[in-house]
């Protein structure tokens, strides 16, 4: 499955030239995540995706704290966009 970055970038920047803050890349790993979920469901001895997929979900995880601990306005309205169970 493709992901569509550019499209998910200019959903969650915060100004035009923003490629790297952490509501975007919550976004990006959030939409790998999702792509990671599907496939697993259908290989289920794929180890090394499911180690992938691990790590992309400890990864939002420490960004998600940190986000939630510098703006949590932020952090609550991106949740909530995503539509994650934090």
């Amino acid at each position: 499955m493709k992901i569509d970055k550019a499209a998910i970038k200019a959903e969650f920047q915060r100004h035009d030239r923003d490629t790297g803050s952490s509501e975007v890349q919550v976004a990006l790993l959030t939409k790998e995540i999702e792509a990671l979920t599907a496939h697993l469901k259908i290989n289920k001895k794929d180890t090394s995706s499911r180690y992938g997929l691990l790590r992309k979900v400890q990864n939002r995880r420490k960004l998600l704290n940190y986000l939630k601990r510098e703006n949590e306005e932020s952090y609550k309205d991106l949740i909530k966009k995503l539509g994650l169970r934090r």
